[in-house]
This record gives C-alpha cells, structure tokens and sequence, in this order.
C-alpha cells in the first residue's frame, strides 16, 4: 500500500494550495481518507475527513471554512484545498487511510509553508 502526498510548498498569508494524496495497492473506495498536520515541536493533529463516497465530511475547528476535502473514487486520489492560509496553517500535511475505524496507512507528507 502507497500513500502518495504531494502539493505543498510556500505561500503568503492569504494564499492557497491544493494537496493531493494518490493511494496504491488498496481498494481506495472502501477507506475512509483523512488528513492530518504536524507542526514544527508540535504534535500530530487532525485536519479533516471524507468518509468512502465522499459525501460525509468533517473537520478540525481551525480549517473550518478555508479547507475543503474530496476524493476521486475513480483517480484513487485524495484532495485538501486550502484557501486564506494563516502562517499557523504551517505543517507536514499527511493524508491516512481508515478502513476500520483507525487509520492503518500513513502517507510520507508534504510540507506547507505559509509566510506572514
């Protein structure tokens, strides 16, 4: 099994960028797909989830309003677009699979700079 994460860069405050994660080796359309950051000397958080259809979504307090989740059932792939980005937005974003209640496959992550 591949996560793929890929998408990040740098950006100004206000800016925004569109994250992808292309899964392999499994039946993308059984998982559940989330997203989740770790910022510098911080812990790992959640960021958002898109349940297998794509038609339940859910996210963290902080990107409510900004970030937007999908999916592509069909690409295999996993999407986080993310619009007036705040420096605090600054992580390694990791998409993850879930397939039966805990996420069991990780991606390598993709890292997000935002500048003030």
């Amino acid at each position: 099994v591949q996560l793929q994460a890929f998408g990040g860069g740098l950006v100004q405050a206000g800016g925004s960028l569109r994250l992808s994660c292309a899964a392999s080796g499994l039946t993308f359309s059984s998982y559940a797909m989330g997203w989740f950051r770790q910022a510098p000397g911080k812990e790992r958080e959640f960021v958002a989830t898109i349940n297998w259809s794509g038609r339940s979504t859910s996210y963290a307090d902080s990107v409510k309003g900004r970030f937007t989740i999908s999916r592509d059932n069909v690409k295999n792939t996993v999407y986080l677009q993310m619009n007036s980005l705040k420096p605090d937005d600054t992580a390694v974003y990791y998409c993850a699979g879930n397939r039966a209640g805990s996420y069991e496959y990780w991606g390598q992550g993709t890292e997000v700079t935002v500048s003030s």
